[in-house]
Formats: structure tokens, C-alpha cells, sequence
């Protein structure tokens, strides 16, 4: 049985514009990044493949809705991140190693930082009828 909490978090996913999801995308993989540095630092190894894994997931999330067509200089821009990033994840998880880690968290702190911008950019826009 779904707790409140979960039926929100379900309920805002479903509800949620393609600008927001990508946001909570960022969000998740950045909050499982900073998991995994945490772990490496406290050697828990299950806890670290586990957030790895998730990031993992959500990078490979985001390259696949990728539109190469609408995109293009950027997405294929973006693919060269992700699969970079996705090099680092694997790096961590071989060697136990925080700074490939480290590495992934900036960069998807600074992509978070321009979505998020462009994201307001984009509400302004439209909100002022350009």
C-alpha cells in the first residue's frame, strides 16, 4: 500500500510539464550523486553500487529522450556528456574512487543550472506573450 507521500510524489511525476521532469531528473541524479560520495567516504560499498546505479539510470534516461532532429548541435553535445559521465560512474564503482564522482556532480550541477535557467527564460516568454 502506497503512502501518502508516495501517491504525491507519483501523482506530481504524471501531472509534471517535460520542463519540470527534467529538472526532477537532474534533481534525482545529483541528490544519488552526492549519495554515492558519501558512501565511498563511509566504505559501504551496497550503498554505493546502489546510487551509482541510479544515476546510471537517469543519465541514460536523459541521453535516450535526447532529440537529435530538434537538437541538434546541443543533443549531440549532450551525448558526448552523458556517455562521459556514465565513463565516470563506471570509474567510481570499479575503483571506489569519489573523484570521477565529483566530476559527474559538477557537471550535472551546471547542466541542472542552465535547464533550470532556461526553463524561467522560457516562462518569462511565454508569460509576457513573446
Amino acid at each position: 500500500m502506497k503512502s501518502g507521500y508516495q501517491k504525491y510524489k507519483t501523482t506530481s511525476i504524471q501531472s509534471a510539464s517535460r520542463e519540470k521532469l527534467l529538472l526532477m531528473l537532474y534533481e534525482g541524479a545529483i541528490k544519488f550523486t552526492k549519495r554515492a560520495i558519501i558512501a565511498v567516504e563511509k566504505g559501504d560499498i551496497g550503498e554505493r553500487g546502489m546510487n551509482v546505479g541510479r544515476v546510471y539510470d537517469i543519465i541514460l534516461e536523459l541521453n535516450n529522450t535526447l532529440n537529435h532532429e530538434a537538437g541538434g548541435e546541443l543533443s549531440a553535445n549532450l551525448e558526448q556528456l552523458y556517455m562521459f559521465m556514465t565513463s565516470q560512474l563506471t570509474q567510481a564503482n570499479i575503483k571506489n574512487d569519489v573523484v570521477p564522482l565529483q566530476h559527474v556532480l559538477k557537471l550535472l550541477e551546471t547542466l541542472y543550472d542552465g535547464w533550470s535557467r532556461a526553463v524561467e527564460q522560457l516562462k518569462r516568454e511565454n508569460s509576457s506573450g513573446l
